[in-house]
């Protein structure tokens, strides 16, 4: 296949170029700044002043947008919210547009989204089918993000929205930072440890999206998260066993707060969410549990 990515370069998006290449399709990454081509991956300028990004792309199989000012990075200010929700609107409304302009259209645009769309709970089990949503920043940016890619649809495009849970992976996302008091042997309970955690290897994330590119009876929300989740204080137990580091040292929820303001809720709620989708359509984790995800990450 020949598939167009918008963000590539970013934790998942390079993750997933290596296996779309090693697989032998062709990519091309959609990048602010001119670059070479590269064997099979090509580089195709877009959101600059004078680029025409289908022009240059010609026809493609698929589009994945994984385009957006990082959730995990910076603290949540006034500022930076309006990065995370402005980034996501811009490069959607773009790639409607570049699709709408392309005489041959995709079949299927895979538009990330996540597991915040869904209320903070410690009771309730998410499935794609949960009507609950999240009323605050990330629920509503999440909401905002897949109704509006959704508009494909009126360009007869199949819409998957690739509801991502955390996502584990040494290279990114929050593992590095959840890993570190542990290996500084301070690791211990964060919060009232009975909050969720719907965690899910980087491995089994990009896998998922090109299953879900070969299965064209997909569409609408599929979640990605491993089928065992976690409560926070079994998961920080988890990654002290595997570093055989001590789980002695909790971590208040006053003082999360002081350092991280509103991100905070990102280690302090959570939701418990099943990928049930994927699960009824055969898909298998290489990593179904944390302690195989962890031993791949850490011991490899």
């Amino acid at each position: 296949m020949r598939i167009v990515i918008a963000g590539g370069s970013g934790f998942i998006g390079r993750k997933l170029t290596e296996l779309l290449h090693a697989q032998g399709h062709s990519v091309v990454i959609l990048t602010r700044e001119a670059k070479k081509s590269d064997g099979n991956i090509a580089y195709v300028q877009w959101l600059s002043e004078g680029s025409s990004p289908e022009k240059d792309i010609g026809y493609a199989d698929a589009f994945i947008n994984l385009a957006g000012v990082s959730i995990n990075e910076g603290r949540w200010s006034r500022m930076h919210q309006k990065q995370i929700y402005d980034s996501r609107m811009t490069a959607t409304d773009e790639l409607l547009r570049i699709i709408s302009l392309l005489p041959e259209k995709p079949a299927v645009l895979v538009n990330a989204s996540a597991i915040g769309i869904y209320p903070a709970s410690e009771t309730s089990i998410y499935t794609e089918n949960s009507t609950e949503r999240a009323n605050d920043f990330l629920g509503k940016t999440v909401s905002d993000w897949e109704n509006k890619a959704k508009q494909v649809e009126e360009q007869s495009v199949r819409a998957v929205f690739m509801r991502f849970g955390v996502v584990l992976g040494n290279e990114g996302g929050a593992l590095p930072l959840m890993a570190l008091p542990y290996r500084l042997f301070v690791g211990g309970k964060v919060g009232s440890g009975e909050q969720w955690v719907s965690w899910v290897h980087v491995t089994d994330v990009v896998r998922a999206i090109l299953y879900v590119l070969n299965n064209d009876t997909l569409r609408g929300p599929v979640n990605v998260t491993s089928p065992s989740p976690l409560q926070m204080n079994d998961f920080g137990k988890t990654i002290g066993a595997v570093l055989h580091r001590p789980h002695w040292m909790p971590v208040p929820s006053l003082a999360m707060k002081m350092v991280l303001g509103q991100k905070s809720a990102l280690v302090l709620e959570g939701q418990h969410v099943v990928p049930q989708v994927l699960q009824q359509v055969g898909f298998e984790f290489m990593f179904p549990t944390l302690h195989s995800a962890l031993e791949d990450l850490f011991l490899r």
